[in-house]
């Protein structure tokens, strides 16, 4: 998964509104589409797109398809914001340095 990919799917309020209501467990998309400014086919394309960024994985139980946090995803996304952390915080370390030996 692209974090590129994760962080497109995630600008839109709606899907990012839809992949948030996921991190109370897995749901159907009827329900996850509940109460929300959009049509079912909305929701649909908008699991789609968060699925295809490889934020969202879908089991299917009968005729209810159940989506869910893919761990993996949220795990490419993590290393990404890790890393920026870890430089933030030497550039931080760095200039904190500098000033004290100034």
């Amino acid at each position: 998964m692209s974090h590129d990919a994760a962080f497109i799917a995630l600008a839109d309020p709606t899907r990012r509104a839809v992949f948030e209501r996921l991190r109370a467990g897995p749901r159907r998309a009827g329900d996850l589409g509940a109460g929300l400014p959009v049509s079912r086919p909305a929701v649909s394309q908008h699991l789609k797109v968060l699925r295809e960024a490889g934020l969202v994985r879908v089991e299917r139980r009968g005729r209810a398809r159940i989506y869910a946090i893919e761990p993996s995803g949220m795990a490419a996304l993590r290393e990404y914001f890790d890393a920026m952390w870890d430089a933030a915080l030497a550039a931080y370390k760095e200039a904190v340095e500098d000033d004290d030996e100034n």
